[in-house]
């Protein structure tokens, strides 16, 4: 696919296009043969989603044209008007209506939808709570309802603690990613505490390797920080580049003008914890909670964890003190005391 013109990967939808043209169908047989198959033609929002399909029809685009440039005056980073804007499309194709059709008060509509999704769906805590921030957005900015907004209960928070690596583990794990371009993204994942998104948006510019610092452009919260540059990952980084040159992007993709993605990193380190033995669940982010949890153990300071990491309130930094090893290592267990 990436040898035709023009052809284009789509992903919300999952899927590659290609220009609606006599010559993209010739590209195709000669690449597919006799597996390409002719179907009649669907509308563009119909193969979307699967409740576009149930409810017989979507949103409008001028409605979704309404919620975009809400998110885009607010500031809202193209993540989250992404996020945001597949929500409202699939709660507004279950109801049906357009925004300014839905019923005086839209509370109930909203209710039975985020039911469907909890029992029907099943989906994840984290996806029932984007959804409800993304409805409240509709009806608080767009519909200008905000006591309705309000109204709308979000799930309760979940108290889980974060999977965290020993050194030994994420050694392992660095020594088996052997694609030069791979192994130093992964190696600024852990060395600077990065979010996937973080790290494979960096420019060859926010690396100053004279001062050991990292400089993250446009974090969470659209906010820019400093965080720390560890020797081997400015050596692993400079190995790289002196294969791969230099560009725009510190780790560019397929197409030059257009960084890593972020389930590329993903797909790396999940597969590098397969090969290194190790039986935990590893994310990208798993090795950013194992950088913050290490500093803590060697001593550092909770309140230089936070402003390393980004985040913005103590109280985030807070849950690494329940997993960092020199908060249980003093404690001796009873069964230890029996003779």
């Amino acid at each position: 696919m990436r040898r035709l013109p023009g052809r284009l990967w789509d992903g919300e939808a999952r899927v590659w296009r290609v220009p609606d043209a006599e010559a993209s169908l010739a590209d195709l047989r000669r690449a597919f043969g006799d597996r390409v198959e002719e179907t009649p033609p669907v509308p563009a929002d119909a193969s979307r989603d699967r409740d576009e399909e149930a409810s017989g029809r979507g949103p409008s685009r001028h409605a979704l044209d309404i919620v975009r440039r809400a998110l885009l005056l607010r500031g809202y980073s193209p993540r989250t008007r992404k996020v945001y804007l597949a929500h409202i499309r699939r709660f507004l194709a279950w109801t049906g209506v357009d925004p300014e059709d839905l019923p005086e008060d839209p509370l109930p509509s909203a209710e039975r939808y985020l039911l469907f999704l909890v029992e029907v769906r099943k989906v994840s805590r984290s996806y029932h709570s984007q959804s409800v921030s993304a409805i409240r957005f509709l009806f608080d900015v767009v519909l200008g309802r905000p006591r309705i907004a309000l109204a709308l209960p979000r799930p309760r928070k979940e108290s889980r603690l974060p999977v965290v690596l020993s050194q030994g583990e994420v050694g392992r794990l660095l020594e088996v990613v052997r694609n030069l371009k791979h192994r130093a993204a992964v190696m600024l994942l852990y060395s600077s505490g990065l979010r996937v998104g973080e790290v494979v948006c960096l420019r060859p510019e926010d690396l100053d390797p004279g001062r050991g610092l990292l400089r993250v452009r446009g974090g969470k919260g659209r906010k820019d920080r400093y965080t720390i540059l560890a020797r081997r990952a400015i050596d692993a980084v400079a190995l790289y580049r002196s294969v791969h040159g230099v560009g725009p992007w510190l780790f560019p993709g397929a197409r030059p003008e257009r960084h890593l993605t972020a389930r590329t990193v993903q797909r790396v380190v999940k597969r590098a914890a397969g090969r290194a033995g190790i039986p935990k669940k590893v994310t990208t982010h798993v090795l950013r909670h194992s950088f913050a949890t290490h500093l803590l153990e060697s001593g550092t300071n909770l309140r230089v964890i936070q402003e390393l990491l980004g985040h913005q309130s103590a109280g985030t930094t807070q849950i690494y003190t329940h997993v960092a090893r020199t908060t249980l290592e003093t404690l001796r267990s009873p069964l230890d005391n029996l003779e």
